[in-house]
Protein backbone atom coordinates (compact mmCIF):
# COMPACT_ATOMS: atom_id res chain seq x y z
CA UNK A 1 0.00 0.00 0.00
CA UNK A 2 0.90 3.52 -0.92
CA UNK A 3 3.19 5.33 2.43
CA UNK A 4 1.62 8.63 2.33
CA UNK A 5 0.08 11.75 4.77
CA UNK A 6 -3.23 12.65 3.40
CA UNK A 7 -4.29 16.53 3.89
CA UNK A 8 -7.17 18.14 2.48
CA UNK A 9 -10.65 17.39 2.79
CA UNK A 10 -11.26 14.58 -0.63
CA UNK A 11 -8.61 13.17 -3.10
CA UNK A 12 -8.77 14.49 -6.66
CA UNK A 13 -9.64 11.48 -8.94
CA UNK A 14 -6.09 9.05 -9.56
CA UNK A 15 -4.90 9.98 -6.47
CA UNK A 16 -4.34 8.54 -3.22
CA UNK A 17 -7.80 8.42 -0.88
CA UNK A 18 -8.16 10.17 2.17
CA UNK A 19 -9.32 8.28 4.97
CA UNK A 20 -11.20 9.49 8.16
CA UNK A 21 -11.78 7.24 11.39
CA UNK A 22 -14.56 7.17 13.81
CA UNK A 23 -13.42 5.33 17.42
CA UNK A 24 -16.41 3.70 19.43
CA UNK A 25 -16.99 3.59 22.66
CA UNK A 26 -16.96 0.91 24.95
CA UNK A 27 -15.17 2.07 27.91
CA UNK A 28 -12.06 -0.85 28.52
CA UNK A 29 -12.77 -2.44 25.64
CA UNK A 30 -11.77 0.95 23.58
CA UNK A 31 -8.09 0.23 24.64
CA UNK A 32 -7.81 -1.47 20.92
CA UNK A 33 -8.07 1.36 19.13
CA UNK A 34 -4.32 1.52 20.00
CA UNK A 35 -3.67 -0.94 17.79
CA UNK A 36 -5.90 0.66 14.65
CA UNK A 37 -4.08 3.91 15.62
CA UNK A 38 -0.56 2.07 15.28
CA UNK A 39 -1.44 0.65 11.93
CA UNK A 40 -2.46 3.79 10.34
CA UNK A 41 0.75 5.45 11.75
CA UNK A 42 2.81 1.88 9.89
CA UNK A 43 0.80 2.84 6.96
CA UNK A 44 2.01 6.26 7.00
CA UNK A 45 -1.68 7.47 6.67
CA UNK A 46 -2.99 10.73 8.63
CA UNK A 47 -6.43 10.89 8.97
CA UNK A 48 -8.37 14.23 7.04
CA UNK A 49 -10.80 13.74 10.26
CA UNK A 50 -10.80 12.08 13.53
CA UNK A 51 -14.50 11.24 15.38
CA UNK A 52 -15.27 9.39 18.88
CA UNK A 53 -17.40 8.43 21.21
CA UNK A 54 -16.34 7.86 24.76
CA UNK A 55 -13.31 6.23 24.84
CA UNK A 56 -12.70 6.14 21.25
CA UNK A 57 -13.09 10.03 21.50
CA UNK A 58 -10.39 10.12 24.11
CA UNK A 59 -8.32 7.76 21.96
CA UNK A 60 -9.07 9.86 18.54
CA UNK A 61 -8.66 13.07 20.57
CA UNK A 62 -4.95 11.72 21.31
CA UNK A 63 -4.31 10.63 17.63
CA UNK A 64 -5.88 14.28 16.72
CA UNK A 65 -3.01 15.70 18.82
CA UNK A 66 -0.39 14.76 17.39
CA UNK A 67 0.04 11.62 19.24
CA UNK A 68 1.94 8.01 17.62
CA UNK A 69 0.13 4.92 18.70
CA UNK A 70 3.01 3.78 20.58
CA UNK A 71 3.19 7.12 22.48
CA UNK A 72 -0.77 6.59 23.38
CA UNK A 73 0.00 2.30 24.54
CA UNK A 74 2.87 3.87 26.49
CA UNK A 75 0.80 6.15 28.17
CA UNK A 76 -1.70 3.73 28.55
CA UNK A 77 -0.06 1.08 30.32
CA UNK A 78 1.72 3.53 32.31
CA UNK A 79 -1.17 4.72 33.51
CA UNK A 80 -4.54 3.57 33.53
CA UNK A 81 -2.50 0.21 32.85
CA UNK A 82 -1.13 0.26 36.43
CA UNK A 83 -2.56 0.21 39.79
CA UNK A 84 0.40 2.17 41.62
CA UNK A 85 0.17 4.79 39.43
CA UNK A 86 -4.30 4.47 39.16
CA UNK A 87 -4.52 4.89 43.32
CA UNK A 88 -1.77 8.04 43.40
CA UNK A 89 -3.01 9.61 40.33
CA UNK A 90 -6.83 9.04 41.89
CA UNK A 91 -5.25 10.41 45.44
CA UNK A 92 -4.32 13.54 44.14
CA UNK A 93 -7.93 14.18 43.65
CA UNK A 94 -9.15 13.93 46.91
CA UNK A 95 -11.12 16.27 48.84
CA UNK A 96 -9.07 18.93 50.91
CA UNK A 97 -10.79 18.19 54.36
CA UNK A 98 -13.38 15.77 56.14
CA UNK A 99 -16.33 17.36 56.00
CA UNK A 100 -15.56 18.23 52.04
CA UNK A 101 -14.79 14.57 51.97
CA UNK A 102 -18.29 13.25 54.36
CA UNK A 103 -20.43 16.37 52.84
CA UNK A 104 -22.24 14.26 50.14
CA UNK A 105 -21.28 10.48 51.12
CA UNK A 106 -20.01 8.13 48.65
CA UNK A 107 -22.21 7.90 46.01
CA UNK A 108 -22.15 6.20 42.53
CA UNK A 109 -22.39 8.40 39.78
CA UNK A 110 -21.00 11.38 41.50
CA UNK A 111 -17.53 10.73 39.79
CA UNK A 112 -16.40 14.12 37.99
CA UNK A 113 -15.01 12.97 35.58
CA UNK A 114 -13.76 16.08 33.98
CA UNK A 115 -11.56 16.25 36.95
CA UNK A 116 -10.18 12.46 36.81
CA UNK A 117 -9.45 12.97 33.27
CA UNK A 118 -7.19 16.13 34.12
CA UNK A 119 -4.82 13.72 35.77
CA UNK A 120 -5.10 11.18 33.57
CA UNK A 121 -4.90 12.43 29.86
CA UNK A 122 -1.53 13.08 28.16
CA UNK A 123 -0.05 16.65 28.45
CA UNK A 124 0.42 16.86 25.04
CA UNK A 125 -3.15 17.49 24.74
CA UNK A 126 -4.66 20.50 24.26
CA UNK A 127 -6.61 22.59 26.07
CA UNK A 128 -8.90 23.80 22.65
CA UNK A 129 -10.01 21.99 20.14
CA UNK A 130 -8.76 24.63 18.01
CA UNK A 131 -4.91 24.02 18.57
CA UNK A 132 -5.52 19.87 17.66
CA UNK A 133 -3.53 18.93 14.43
CA UNK A 134 -6.04 17.00 13.06
CA UNK A 135 -10.34 18.17 13.25
CA UNK A 136 -11.83 15.99 15.79
CA UNK A 137 -15.64 15.50 16.18
CA UNK A 138 -16.43 14.44 19.85
CA UNK A 139 -20.14 12.79 19.90
CA UNK A 140 -21.99 13.54 23.29
CA UNK A 141 -25.64 12.66 24.40
CA UNK A 142 -28.10 15.61 25.08
CA UNK A 143 -29.83 14.25 28.09
CA UNK A 144 -32.99 16.46 28.40
CA UNK A 145 -33.06 17.37 24.30
CA UNK A 146 -32.93 13.48 23.59
CA UNK A 147 -30.15 13.48 20.68
CA UNK A 148 -26.63 13.11 19.97
CA UNK A 149 -24.57 16.66 20.32
CA UNK A 150 -21.19 16.67 17.66
CA UNK A 151 -18.77 18.96 19.76
CA UNK A 152 -16.18 20.45 17.66
CA UNK A 153 -14.89 23.59 19.19
CA UNK A 154 -13.84 25.05 23.10
CA UNK A 155 -12.62 23.15 25.76
CA UNK A 156 -11.12 19.92 25.00
CA UNK A 157 -11.40 17.96 28.04
CA UNK A 158 -14.71 19.45 29.01
CA UNK A 159 -15.98 17.72 25.56
CA UNK A 160 -14.40 14.53 26.28
CA UNK A 161 -15.49 14.09 29.94
CA UNK A 162 -19.39 14.77 28.09
CA UNK A 163 -18.41 11.87 25.62
CA UNK A 164 -17.43 9.30 28.29
CA UNK A 165 -20.24 10.10 31.14
CA UNK A 166 -20.91 6.92 31.54
CA UNK A 167 -24.87 7.00 33.65
CA UNK A 168 -24.67 5.33 37.29
CA UNK A 169 -20.76 6.16 37.35
CA UNK A 170 -19.84 9.73 36.66
CA UNK A 171 -21.68 12.78 37.01
CA UNK A 172 -23.07 14.19 33.51
CA UNK A 173 -21.39 17.37 31.94
CA UNK A 174 -22.57 20.59 31.29
CA UNK A 175 -21.68 21.77 27.95
CA UNK A 176 -22.91 24.95 26.36
CA UNK A 177 -26.02 25.38 29.13
CA UNK A 178 -26.64 21.52 28.21
CA UNK A 179 -26.44 18.18 30.28
CA UNK A 180 -24.21 15.98 28.67
CA UNK A 181 -23.84 11.88 29.30
CA UNK A 182 -21.89 9.60 26.97
CA UNK A 183 -21.92 9.79 23.83
CA UNK A 184 -21.99 5.95 22.78
CA UNK A 185 -25.29 6.03 24.38
CA UNK A 186 -27.38 7.65 21.40
CA UNK A 187 -24.14 7.04 18.37
CA UNK A 188 -21.73 3.89 19.55
CA UNK A 189 -19.80 4.59 16.58
CA UNK A 190 -19.89 7.77 15.03
CA UNK A 191 -19.13 7.68 11.86
CA UNK A 192 -21.85 9.70 9.45
CA UNK A 193 -20.26 12.79 10.13
CA UNK A 194 -17.44 12.01 8.48
CA UNK A 195 -18.55 10.20 5.25
CA UNK A 196 -18.79 13.93 3.54
CA UNK A 197 -15.08 14.60 4.69
CA UNK A 198 -13.07 11.39 3.25
CA UNK A 199 -12.79 8.34 0.36
CA UNK A 200 -12.45 5.97 3.01
CA UNK A 201 -14.35 6.14 6.00
CA UNK A 202 -13.43 3.91 8.81
CA UNK A 203 -15.55 2.61 11.64
CA UNK A 204 -14.23 0.90 15.21
CA UNK A 205 -16.74 -1.00 17.05
CA UNK A 206 -15.96 -1.86 20.40
CA UNK A 207 -19.33 -2.03 22.54
CA UNK A 208 -18.84 -5.71 22.44
CA UNK A 209 -21.77 -7.69 23.70
CA UNK A 210 -22.31 -10.04 26.65
CA UNK A 211 -20.51 -13.36 26.95
CA UNK A 212 -21.22 -16.79 28.66
CA UNK A 213 -22.96 -20.32 28.37
CA UNK A 214 -26.56 -18.78 28.39
CA UNK A 215 -27.66 -20.44 31.70
CA UNK A 216 -24.96 -17.79 34.10
CA UNK A 217 -27.13 -15.16 35.47
CA UNK A 218 -25.19 -12.23 35.45
CA UNK A 219 -25.14 -9.50 38.79
CA UNK A 220 -26.90 -6.69 38.86
CA UNK A 221 -24.10 -4.13 37.88
CA UNK A 222 -22.94 -7.07 34.39
CA UNK A 223 -26.75 -7.66 33.88
CA UNK A 224 -26.95 -3.01 33.63
CA UNK A 225 -23.64 -2.82 31.44
CA UNK A 226 -24.92 -5.74 29.48
CA UNK A 227 -28.32 -4.39 28.39
CA UNK A 228 -26.54 -1.11 27.14
CA UNK A 229 -24.36 -3.29 25.19
CA UNK A 230 -27.68 -5.06 23.64
CA UNK A 231 -29.19 -1.69 23.33
CA UNK A 232 -26.11 0.37 21.71
CA UNK A 233 -25.46 -3.20 18.97
CA UNK A 234 -29.15 -2.88 17.72
CA UNK A 235 -28.10 0.70 17.16
CA UNK A 236 -25.37 -0.10 15.05
CA UNK A 237 -26.95 -2.61 13.60
CA UNK A 238 -29.46 -0.24 12.21
CA UNK A 239 -27.00 2.10 11.01
CA UNK A 240 -25.04 -0.42 9.08
CA UNK A 241 -28.50 -1.14 7.09
CA UNK A 242 -28.83 2.48 6.72
CA UNK A 243 -25.36 3.42 5.66
CA UNK A 244 -22.59 1.35 6.17
CA UNK A 245 -19.14 2.68 6.37
CA UNK A 246 -16.19 1.91 3.87
CA UNK A 247 -14.43 -0.30 6.56
CA UNK A 248 -16.08 -1.27 9.64
CA UNK A 249 -14.42 -3.63 11.71
CA UNK A 250 -14.64 -5.37 15.64
CA UNK A 251 -11.65 -6.05 17.69
CA UNK A 252 -12.53 -9.05 19.84
CA UNK A 253 -12.91 -7.84 23.48
CA UNK A 254 -15.61 -9.10 24.26
CA UNK A 255 -15.12 -10.66 27.26
CA UNK A 256 -13.90 -7.74 28.88
CA UNK A 257 -16.03 -5.73 30.99
CA UNK A 258 -17.16 -1.65 30.74
CA UNK A 259 -13.97 -0.91 33.72
CA UNK A 260 -11.40 -3.28 33.39
CA UNK A 261 -8.72 -0.91 32.55
CA UNK A 262 -6.39 -2.30 35.13
CA UNK A 263 -6.41 -4.72 32.42
CA UNK A 264 -4.83 -2.66 29.91
CA UNK A 265 -2.68 -5.12 28.52
CA UNK A 266 -4.43 -8.38 28.46
CA UNK A 267 -7.10 -5.89 26.53
CA UNK A 268 -4.03 -5.11 24.23
CA UNK A 269 -3.07 -8.57 23.82
CA UNK A 270 -6.50 -9.97 22.68
CA UNK A 271 -7.56 -7.66 20.25
CA UNK A 272 -3.88 -7.34 18.79
CA UNK A 273 -5.26 -8.98 15.64
CA UNK A 274 -7.29 -6.06 14.25
CA UNK A 275 -3.99 -4.41 13.18
CA UNK A 276 -3.47 -7.13 10.48
CA UNK A 277 -7.48 -6.69 9.63
CA UNK A 278 -7.10 -2.98 9.30
CA UNK A 279 -4.30 -3.13 6.85
CA UNK A 280 -5.60 -6.42 4.70
CA UNK A 281 -9.13 -4.31 4.46
CA UNK A 282 -7.63 -0.95 3.29
CA UNK A 283 -5.64 -2.70 1.06
CA UNK A 284 -8.58 -4.43 0.07
CA UNK A 285 -10.48 -0.72 -0.41
CA UNK A 286 -7.70 0.91 -2.15
CA UNK A 287 -7.79 -1.92 -4.98
CA UNK A 288 -11.07 -1.99 -5.09
CA UNK A 289 -11.08 1.91 -6.09
CA UNK A 290 -8.11 1.60 -8.52
CA UNK A 291 -10.09 -0.94 -10.82
CA UNK A 292 -12.97 1.06 -10.45
CA UNK A 293 -10.70 4.03 -11.80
Amino acid sequence: MTRAHHAGRTSPSGSTPTIAIAFGGGGARGLAHIHVIEALDELGIRPVAISGASIGAIMGAGMAAGLSGAEIREHTLATVGNRANVVNRLWSLRPSTVKAAMSGGFRMGQFNLERILGVFLPEALPEDFADLQIPLKVSATDYYGQCEKVIETGALVKALAASAALPAIFMPVTVEGRVMIDGGIFNPVPYEELLPLADIVIGIDVVGGPEGDGTHVPNRLDSLFGASQLMMQANIALKLKLGPPHIFLRPAVNRFRVLDFLKAGQVLDASAGIKEDLKRALESEMEKRLRAS
